[in-house]
């Protein structure tokens, strides 16, 4: 009952006009972003944080929110639309909806991506509302040495599982882990890993870095590959038949969408699972269920391989919210970057925060209701405003993508050292998409490397240096087999995932 009481207090907080005013204005960024192929919703965070350092806590976490479930959101359009994911867990939405496009039906699969999303995303953010409290009860309870469990599997997860290739995704988080023990040492305040320079004494501002990577080695990444001439964007189709959803569509999406919000919940609290995990066993479980001749429509634009992955991509953002509000642990790159707002504000997330903080967490959290009635208000009257989003001409959009970044950067400290770091970030994030580096796990590992570090210094001296100690809890060896399940299951959906992509191109056939 406290809790309802407390979400009931956050409701009056973020329905005031101010924070309405943030919240539109988050999940409409979101949504753009999401749309723009290659711009997603952790490079807009990190791009938008130099400029909201003037907003108090609440204002700038509900922007950011609302950009990560609006993010969500957009990266459909895209995908049905163009053929080509805004967002990687858009990935599997492209396969069915891009050939209802084809066909006339771009409307309707638009309208069930926007439904499912609306539907999926408020059960889970219900679900996120009594389980961040529960978990809490445990987690508060938790040492150090358990701590260092949780993020060795973070680690361990997010370096072997993102990306293609595991020694690729091990390479970006071991170069992340000694970014951020650049510094000076906080046990010795000895200098390490500075080579002498000043401006690395403080260390390598995470904001620099996630800029210099999504942002600027994107753009020199899209610069290198830009194709020539106008974008053709699908037609949302006009005429019988090819309306909005039928009441067979609605028949046929009702269970994908509660299917996909519980398959996408509990994967997005996994590190490495989020919504490219959950959009393809959705799909897969939507093809196992379809039968007769809906199961025939499977490769040549079936309404379920839309409203189920759609589904379960906007659960598993919620989901994400969970081990990174009562933990502290953050399992994508967004939320990494929403992990460094709180610390930009000297708040830890963590077991304590809905102690500490608890007026803001109810708040960001009541604003996530808000945000998606917002997006569904959004998405569907204004389809025709995201296609027009859709035909900017690339080099505009990277030019002022890049202008955005140098202001930012700079805006940090005002120091000219930040703008050669993102300079060589944003050179070292291009040759790592140029060569299949996975950039999200540098991220992350930049962030969790200093806490992990404190973790397991505190666990060694408690310890006395005994490295058995940090196996010694039942929540250690209950975390550490998890972990190797966790991995013998993702490798075996990575196979399937891999079978089934190819499989609809001979249906489509």
């Amino acid at each position: 009952m406290d809790n309802l009481n407390l979400l009931m207090e956050g409701f009056a907080t973020a329905a005031q006009p101010i924070y309405l005013l943030y919240a539109l204005f988050g999940v409409f960024v979101g949504t753009a972003v999401g749309v723009l192929p290659g711009i997603g919703p952790a490079m807009t965070v990190a791009l938008l944080m130099p400029i909201t350092y003037s907003l108090e806590p609440t204002a700038a976490l509900i922007v950011f929110a609302g950009i990560y479930y609006g993010g969500m959101y957009g990266g459909s359009t895209t995908s049905i639309l163009l053929n080509t994911p805004g967002e990687s867990a858009s990935i599997v939405t492209a396969l069915e909806g891009n050939k209802m496009a084809k066909v006339g039906r771009g409307a309707a699969a638009l309208a069930t991506a926007a439904i499912g999303s609306f539907v999926a995303g408020t059960i889970a953010t219900v679900l996120l509302t009594f389980l961040a409290p529960v978990i809490v009860e445990y987690a508060i309870n938790l040492g150090p040495v358990d701590f260092v469990a949780l993020m060795v599997v973070a680690f361990l997860t997010i370096g072997a599982l993102l990306g293609s290739s595991v020694l690729r995704g091990m390479a970006s988080l071991t170069l992340g882990l000694f970014i951020g023990l650049v510094g000076v040492d906080d046990t010795t305040a000895q200098q390490r890993y500075t080579m002498g320079v000043p401006g690395l004494a403080d260390g390598v501002d995470v904001v620099l870095v996630a800029v210099g990577l999504f942002a600027l080695g994107e753009a020199l990444y899209v610069a290198g590959r830009l194709r020539r001439g106008p974008v053709e964007v699908m037609s949302v189709g006009k005429g019988k038949g090819t309306g909005w959803m039928t009441r067979d569509d609605w028949g046929r999406s009702w269970k994908p969408w509660l299917r996909g919000t519980f398959i996408g919940f509990p994967i997005g609290t996994v590190p490495a699972g989020g919504a490219d995990v959950s959009t393809f066993l959705s799909y897969a479980a939507e093809r196992k269920l379809a039968k007769g001749k809906n199961r025939k429509e499977f490769g040549r634009g079936a309404i379920e391989g839309v409203a189920g992955p759609e589904a379960a991509n906007n659960a598993a953002a919620a989901g994400v919210l969970v081990p990174l509000l009562t933990l502290g642990i953050p399992t994508t790159a967004t939320a990494a970057m929403m992990l460094t707002a709180f610390q930009r504000y000297q708040i830890q997330p963590g077991p304590l925060l809905m102690e500490t903080n608890a007026a803001l967490v109810w708040a960001l959290i009541a604003s996530l209701y808000i945000g998606n009635v917002m997006l569904l208000v959004l998405n569907l009257p204004l389809v025709g405003l995201w296609v027009k989003i859709l035909q900017i001409p690339r080099p505009y959009l990277y030019s002022g993508i890049l202008v955005f970044a140098g202001l930012g950067a700079y805006s940090v400290n005002f120091a000219t050292m930040d703008l050669v770091i993102l300079l060589v970030v944003g050179i070292l994030g291009f040759f790592m998409r140029q060569y299949g580096y996975p950039v999200a796990p540098m991220v992350v590992a930049m962030i969790l490397g200093p806490m992990f570090e404190v973790q397991l210094r505190r666990s060694l001296q408690i310890s006395q240096n005994d490295l058995g100690a940090l196996v010694s809890t039942p929540f250690t060896w209950f975390v550490y087999s998890a972990l190797v399940l966790l991995f013998a299951a993702s490798f075996w959906i990575k196979k399937r995932q891999k079978a089934m992509e190819e499989e609809p191109l001979e249906v489509a056939a």
